[in-house]
């Protein structure tokens, strides 16, 4: 009996060191794959808020996220940009388990602040004029039943990721028939961020003195230029803030 304890009791051991010497391994594969990516992330010439995912094609079973994002740091006073790189994977017991890099990447002006801002207001407009939701809606758009929508794209009519229509899109193949040319088929849009810069260019319009600038009134704070510029980069982050329904 006592030998039936103590054996029971070494495979006991030996099962817990097998465990942790496979969480051990997967662990530093993580910490690889997300070490990787933040030094993908740190050799670029420039970056900009942004959020990617994907699975690790060196090592299945790992997933990982890229994240540029701007912060507000209480103790200085400043905004900051960090780049954050996370890996996932399942340990021996079947529980998610985390790596996490973190990095600091630059602080930013008022100026730049407010850029982002705007930008972020831009893209929303422009994405919000151009983009439908759901199938039924682009039908409605196109005036034509769900089952033509569901033929086109049978046919290569893209969406977005997310599965939105873009009604650049859908007129194409509304005025084509259904069959556009295949010189038509790749003049699409095919991501969110080409139909922002198709918005931009189309935006660009004649240049203002800074006079009639400072006059202009900014729609991302609702004060004019001039006040804007008058303003801390803590009261500014402030007042974005309570304009977005969120608190500093």
């Amino acid at each position: 009996m006592i030998l039936g304890f103590f054996s029971s009791g070494v495979l006991v051991v030996i099962n817990r060191c097998m465990a942790w010497a496979s969480d051990s391994a997967v662990r530093m594969r993580a910490f690889e794959v997300a070490r990787e990516n933040m030094e993908k992330l740190l050799s670029s010439d420039s970056v900009k808020e942004m959020s990617e995912y994907g699975d690790s094609e060196k090592y299945p079973g790992i997933k990982w996220q890229t994240d540029v994002e701007t912060f507000y740091e209480p103790i200085t006073s400043r905004m900051w940009v960090r780049g954050v790189c996370t890996a996932q994977y399942e340990d021996a017991a079947g529980e998610e388990q985390t790596i996490e890099l973190t990095h600091w990447l630059t602080n930013l002006t008022k100026e730049q602040l407010l850029a982002l801002a705007q930008r972020d207001e831009k893209e929303k407009a422009t994405l919000a004029g151009q983009v439908l939701v759901s199938i039924e809606d682009a039908a409605a758009y196109a005036g034509v039943d769900v089952a033509t929508v569901e033929k086109w794209i049978d046919n290569g009519m893209l969406t977005l990721e997310d599965g939105s229509f873009v009604k650049q899109n859908i007129d194409l193949y509304k005025n084509s028939g259904g069959s556009p040319t295949a010189e038509q088929v790749q003049t699409q849009v095919q991501s969110e961020a080409e139909l922002v810069q198709q918005g931009a260019t189309a935006g660009q319009g004649t240049e203002m003195t800074r006079e009639e600038w400072l006059d202009q009134i900014d729609p991302t704070t609702g004060l004019t230029n001039r006040e804007v510029d008058q303003m801390s980069i803590m009261d500014l982050f402030d007042l974005l803030m309570k304009r977005a329904g969120m608190e500093p």
